[in-house]
């Protein structure tokens, strides 16, 4: 390992490290724009220069391209390297507009802050600038190519990291481009990491602009719930609104990026059609009133078809509180049944999936990005876990063999990311026994228990694709408490009641039951029929657990309060409903915010145990659920094993 000293701070790092990374490693921030850790170095800005003082390098250096060697003397403060880095920025701001007042990516630019930090305050340059032609990219991205600075990350990422084809960069004379051959909505499914990865602003999520600015969000650590990768997010609200998604950092999961599906799904928690207030038989309710006509309903329910008749039905998307505590609640209701899924096959494919993972056998995203030969059976990681499918093809980019087995792994899901794939029968045709870190990624949409359980006799790691976010957590709760599926309950005949929570019951099982007391956070069709409607809290407006497909629990927290978002609230809300100002807040005192009512599901969970004469539940980690108390929501997670 070369030992080197940077600004007077000896050092001894992992051979290949950069100096820039060396930096950074004892708290030195180099400015740079084009390197970033998942696309490596090309030099391209020449704004990370040093002055190299002693060692088998001198003068100065780009430190993303020089990597660390025994005898470096570096100094990042040397009055040459701070004078070739403030000529770079005078460069760079040469033709750029200087509208950082009104710019709507102010407090997100780089290229802001190295400006101020580099004391170039006054501009020199009194010609005419050049200036760019915007394009429209679709619904979700904003195009200003004249914040460009020539870095080339977007199409680093767009192209090399990401496999894209229809966006790229054109180089004429004096004048550097980046776009699309003509106008229209990016085709990637990771498109939005261009939001991300641009260090000026060229694209901003149009979702979200002019609405706030970096300072004005409420922001906390979070878990995306879209599917049941895990990926760690930041969600950014103001006045009671989600306004955009920023990915969060977890090498372990997702690494630096998110998919568009993760970054662009924001409506339904702004949705207005959103259950906000109790209700018992249509009519809003007060909290006491609803919780009251339930257990009514419930005893009346035990009396007319005797005991045993009434279900408790979790569900994968329900986060992991909720669904420990939901155990608890069904004996104190004497139920005769607890659910966490409410298909029959598709509860057996995840309990074999779960049997599976629950070992050492579970791979994680970083192990596919690392794998020697990825196989993908019955899966289109398009739809199931798009993450997964940028994973794969990292993996691919590095050498490794992309195999796709059975009928539902369509080759079109690596066409999408520009990955060569061989298309295989059986699983039995893979040469897995050849190669050191094979993967298997199983979808358990597609696959039979059966075809699951076989996996274990694969000499690989195994990964498979679950129905929700916290199916994995769901799984382990249902085996340990032996819970049956809703539909096999249903089938029974004994079931003439149901307790949903947050969870999606199929029409054909809900027609078979007379009392439906459901609580969700989504329009469901379970929440359109049921008698008792509990409004839940959004994962972005609790603090919570999701244990995703490999495993591994991780905390989220809370972002923003529940509550309608001031634009467009209902006129019932206003001081003068006939003339209500659609975007004014109404100017009337409240102790809650309109719409505000949604409550975390575990504690509602934990309210209706008290109510039933349990103890008062203040935290529903105990047993082997104890490590999980005080998890750190900025940590990698904690892989739950046998």
């Amino acid at each position: 390992m070369p030992k080197l000293v940077i600004d007077h701070i000896p050092m001894e790092v992992p051979a290949g490290t950069s100096v820039l990374e060396a930096a950074k490693s004892v708290g030195i921030w180099i400015p740079h724009f084009c390197y970033h850790p998942a696309l490596g170095s090309v030099g391209a800005c020449r704004l990370c220069a040093v002055k190299m003082l002693d060692g088998p390098v001198k003068g100065i250096q780009m430190s993303c391209m020089l990597p660390a060697q025994d005898g470096m003397v570096v100094s990042t403060t040397d009055p040459e390297a701070l004078k070739m880095r403030s000529l770079v920025i005078e460069w760079l701001m040469t033709n750029h507009p200087h509208d950082c007042p009104v710019c709507d990516e102010g407090g997100e630019c780089l290229l802001q802050d190295y400006t101020v930090a580099g004391g170039h305050g006054i501009r020199r340059f009194e010609g005419k600038k050049r200036t760019h032609v915007n394009q429209d990219l679709g619904p979700y991205i904003e195009h200003e190519m004249n914040r460009c600075i020539q870095c080339y990350r977007c199409v680093r990422f767009y192209q090399e990291y990401a496999g894209g084809s229809d966006f790229g960069v054109l180089g004429s004379a004096r004048r550097v481009y980046y776009g699309r051959f003509e106008e229209g909505k990016l085709e990637s499914p990771f498109s939005g990491t261009l939001v991300d990865i641009c260090p000026t602003g060229v694209f901003t999520d149009r979702t979200a602009r002019f609405r706030a600015r970096y300072w004005d969000y409420e922001m906390a650590p979070s878990v995306c719930p879209w599917c049941s990768l895990g990926c760690n997010t930041v969600p950014a609200a103001r006045y009671r609104e989600l306004l955009k998604t920023i990915a969060r950092e977890n090498p372990a999961v997702n690494g630096p990026f998110i998919c568009d599906r993760g970054r662009f799904t924001n409506a339904p928690v702004n949705d207005p059609a959103r259950p906000r207030a109790p209700l018992v038989d249509g009519k809003e309710v007060t909290w006491d009133a609803a919780l009251d006509a339930l257990m009514v309903r419930v005893s009346e329910l035990e009396e007319l078809y005797g005991p045993g008749s009434l279900a408790v039905v979790g569900s994968p998307r329900l986060a992991l509180e909720g669904n420990i505590l939901l155990a608890r609640l069904a004996d104190l209701l004497g139920a005769g049944h607890l659910c966490y899924f409410a298909d029959r096959e598709e509860g057996e494919r995840v309990a074999a999936a779960v049997d599976l993972l629950a070992s050492d056998k579970a791979s994680s995203m970083a192990d596919v990005r690392k794998a020697d030969c990825v196989v993908i059976l019955e899966a289109d990681l398009r739809d199931e876990g798009p993450m997964m499918l940028l994973a794969v093809r990292q993996a691919w980019r590095h050498g490794a063999p992309v195999f796709l087995v059975g009928k539902h792994a369509p080759l079109g899901q690596a066409r999408t990311v520009s990955m060569e794939a061989i298309e295989l029968s059986i699983l039995e045709e893979v040469p897995l026994a050849i190669f050191e870190r094979p993967v298997v990624i199983c979808g358990t949409r597609n696959s039979t228990r059966a075809a699951i359980e076989l996996l274990a006799r694969a000499d690989a790691k195994i990964a498979c694709l679950l129905p929700g976010p916290n199916a994995f957590g769901a799984g382990l709760l249902a085996r340990e408490h032996g819970a049956v599926t809703l539909a096999e309950a249903v089938g029974s005949g004994k079931v003439k009641g149901i307790i949903a929570v947050e969870a999606d019951i199929p029409e054909e099982l809900l027609a078979q039951v007379p009392l439906v007391v459901a609580a969700d956070w989504l329009p469901t069709e379970t929440l359109r029929r049921a008698q008792v409607v509990l409004p839940t809290a959004a994962w972005v407006e609790m603090d919570g657990t999701f244990v995703n497909n490999e495993g591994r629990a991780q905390r989220f927290r809370k972002a923003m309060v529940p509550g309608l978002p001031i634009r467009g609230l209902p006129a019932r809300f206003h001081a003068s409903p006939d003339k209500p100002a659609p975007f004014h807040p109404p100017r009337v005192h409240r102790s809650a915010p309109p719409g505000g009512e949604p409550r975390p599901a575990w504690r509602i969970v934990a309210e209706l145990i008290k109510r039933c004469g349990g103890e008062a539940e203040t935290d529903p980690f105990g047993g082997r659920w104890e490590a999980l108390r005080g998890l750190d929501p900025e940590g990698d997670g904690v892989r739950l094993k046998e």
